[in-house]
């Protein structure tokens, strides 16, 4: 029983969780926010009132794809709000925090793979290299 409360009482799996419920709570504010304001918007610009109503039948099969049209607009939205407010600080962040390291790979010459700085010869292409640190610099 101990393992199973460790287990539950890990890091990870309590940041998953926590991680889960607000983006859950997350997606409904973001379709919330479509659907109440967004829609309407692009409607005005369509003459359209309600777009979750839009369909189209044939043979007596309905396809409401205006529910499908909402569900791509609050996508697209939560898209962009999560590249623009996580993905592109947490880049801009690691950038600055690798800015005073030294590198530790470099591009092969030959085959432009990653190799590791002092590697005397390429693992990709096995093309002989000279290591980083015995590059003699141009006069």
């Amino acid at each position: 029983m101990s393992g199973f409360k460790k287990f539950l009482l890990r890091g990870n799996l309590v940041e998953l969780a926590v991680a889960f419920v607000v983006g859950a709570a997350f997606a409904g504010l973001v379709k919330d926010f479509a659907s109440s304001f967004i829609t309407p918007l692009i409607a005005l610009l369509g003459g359209k009132p309600d777009y979750t109503r839009l369909a189209v039948t044939i043979d007596g099969t309905t396809f409401p794809y205006g529910v499908f049209v909402t569900s791509a607009i609050a996508f697209f939205i939560t898209a962009v709000i999560v590249y623009f407010l996580v993905v592109l600080p947490t880049t801009k962040l690691i950038e600055r925090m690798d800015r005073g390291k030294e590198a530790t790979e470099r591009e092969c010459p030959q085959c432009l793979s990653d190799i590791p700085v002092l590697a005397r010869r390429c693992r990709y292409c096995t093309a002989e290299v000279v290591p980083a640190n015995e590059v003699p610099s141009p006069r």
